[in-house]
């Protein structure tokens, strides 16, 4: 993909996040592997988001120790099986330095990525981090959207405070997008209310709150994870449970 292509897409991805109402959140089905892109396109959604454990899952890896050539590859397998945008969850970078990371989600066809602030379980220094994703920003430019995942939620005590100090450093060095994952529905209001810009939100299939529940309460764009893959796992095994003789 030549860098017009690129920018061009991760553009369009980006207007995606904005002029958004109330109750009418982007939603981001996360497709695990090139068929289930196919359905989710298909569906209607105008892009979709990868999940890191979902993509784990269909390759036989735990979630966190998929290889870092064997997600870029799953990455653009999915990329390449449809024509809206994909972002790609790359989780800690895989320890690639920031000018490698970008050449090699841009080399996907992915138009955007998710970039933990954790480690191992253990939040990283967040000035430090703010600091790593300048350099991925500085090395992209415009042509992916970074969406900088806040683990306070997920490994840290829970303050929302934390949550708003850290958005704030990732906003600052160039994140277009915050992702407090693992927020409780309650605190969405006052992080909303104390983060600038697009704010992503984790919801769990088929559970409230809804996607549009999630936007009343503040959400730009709602994500699943790995959850509808695990649903389809589900399916599957009750489908085949079924077939025993």
């Amino acid at each position: 993909m030549s860098d017009a292509d690129a920018l061009s897409k991760a553009d369009a991805f980006r207007r995606l996040h904005h002029g958004r109402l109330p109750g009418d959140p982007l939603v981001l089905p996360g497709p695990w592997d090139a068929a289930a892109a196919r359905v989710f396109a298909e569906a209607g959604f105008p892009a979709l988001a990868t999940p890191s454990a979902g993509i784990a899952a269909s390759l036989g890896y735990p979630d966190g120790l998929t290889p870092a050539d064997e997600m870029f590859a799953a990455v653009a397998r999915i990329v390449r099986a449809v024509d809206v945008p994909v972002s790609a969850d790359v989780e800690g970078g895989y320890g690639l330095p920031p000018k490698e990371l970008v050449e090699r989600l841009l080399e996907t066809g992915a138009v955007g990525c998710n970039l933990e602030d954790s480690v191992d379980g253990v939040l990283k220094d967040p000035h430090e981090h703010a600091e790593w994703l300048a350099e991925v920003r500085w090395a992209a430019g415009d042509r992916l959207f970074v969406n900088a995942r806040v683990d306070t939620f997920a490994y840290g005590d829970g303050d929302p405070d934390d949550a708003i100090g850290r958005a704030a450093a990732y906003v600052a060095a160039g994140a277009d997008c915050v992702y407090p994952i693992g927020a409780p529905a309650a605190v969405l209001p006052l992080l909303r209310s104390g983060t600038q810009g697009p704010l992503n939100v984790f919801a769990q299939v088929g559970e409230d709150p809804s996607p549009t529940a999630l936007g009343e309460l503040g959400a730009t764009r709602v994500t699943f994870g790995p959850g509808l893959q695990q649903r389809a796992v589900i399916l599957l095994r009750d489908l085949v449970t079924g077939l025993r003789p």
